[in-house]
């Protein structure tokens, strides 16, 4: 087995402080490997990152064009939104639309993490709702595929015929059998794959011909919302917004937890993804700037970029005390 290889690193006083360690997957539009870091067989949860995935039996079942979701709500789907009111608000007339209520969701109660929304919820003594879930948007599309699918009210459980429907989906263009899967903070199945799996999925996105069949269609057209919604996906200050519009919608990036991220990338017609062995978040952003600053769809100096990588670091009294960079040898 192929070690881990260091991608990101701080450095503070001229030493090297902390190193992360990873595995990266490039792929091409055929599916193969154009490059890779560390173990591509590396067996992984996705987590959110395949939000797209779990996402395309909702377009392709036909349940979206019967309930006539627009491209917001599909971008929401794919989101990890930070509850904001945007994200709250969309989610609940969802919902409504459904004919259903908070109470329907299967995803928990989670605090928002928009302080704006959270400060709101304080001054008003109110509760957060399950609509402030990071997955809402998710399990929102869960619902609306289930109303299509006749299924039971527990769309979460994993013999249920929506995550039965994700499952196949999941494993037809990641090209693998799925070895097994966790349940995810949404408490939903997650299926676990290898970075390559991970990254091909990407790139079958990235190629996906919107006049083409079935699944070719539903793939760009959440590509397509992605871009095009970048504030629902993740919310003001996040990564995937701030990256995906300093790439000028041209291409769709998505975290998941514990590190994981992937680029969906159309006009290069390539796929990527990688995880960082440690769960480091910020070591994830910076790994996926520097692969998209090596596919040459991000510039490096762009301040989104230089957040995240060759980032200076500062102290509370604004002294620049160190600075988190791209290890020797990646990317």
């Amino acid at each position: 087995m192929t070690k881990p290889v260091a991608m990101a690193e701080l450095w503070r006083g001229g030493m090297l402080e902390s190193q992360h360690l990873g595995h990266a997957v490039i792929c091409d539009d055929t599916g193969e490997i154009v490059e890779a870091w560390g173990d591509p067989q590396a067996v992984i949860f996705p987590r959110s990152s395949c939000k797209m995935l779990q996402a395309l039996p909702l377009l392709e079942s036909g349940a979206a064009e019967a309930a006539g979701l627009s491209e917001a709500q599909l971008a929401l789907a794919c989101a990890s939104h930070q509850g904001a009111a945007i994200h709250r608000d969309m989610a609940t007339r969802w919902l409504a639309d459904l004919g259903l209520s908070d109470a329907d969701l299967r995803c928990g109660v989670q605090e928002p993490s928009d302080r704006a929304e959270r400060n709101r919820l304080i001054k008003a003594d109110g509760s957060p709702c399950q609509v402030h879930n990071n997955c809402s948007g998710k399990h929102c599309g869960f619902l609306t595929l289930n109303r299509h699918l006749g299924g039971g009210p527990e769309y979460v459980a994993l013999d249920h015929p929506v995550q039965q429907a994700v499952k196949a989906a999941f494993e037809e263009v990641t090209g693998q059998d799925s070895p097994g899967h966790g349940i995810d903070g949404c408490s939903a199945p997650n299926f676990a794959t290898t970075v390559t799996g991970l990254a091909r999925a990407m790139a079958f996105f990235a190629k996906a011909n919107p006049e083409g069949d079935g699944r070719n269609r539903a793939a760009a057209r959440l590509t397509r919302a992605m871009t095009a919604y970048p504030e629902l996906v993740a919310g003001e200050g996040r990564a995937c917004t701030e990256l995906m519009r300093a790439m000028g919608g041209k291409v769709a990036i998505k975290t998941g937890a514990e590190a994981v991220f992937v680029a969906i990338l159309p006009e290069r017609r390539r796929g990527i993804a990688l995880k960082i062995v440690d769960g480091g978040t910020r070591a994830a952003e910076a790994a996926i700037c520097a692969l998209l600053v090596r596919e040459g769809v991000l510039e490096a100096g762009h301040p989104a970029t230089l957040k995240r990588l060759d980032a200076v670091q500062k102290n509370w009294r604004g002294i620049e005390v160190g600075i988190i960079r791209k290890s020797e040898g990646f990317a």
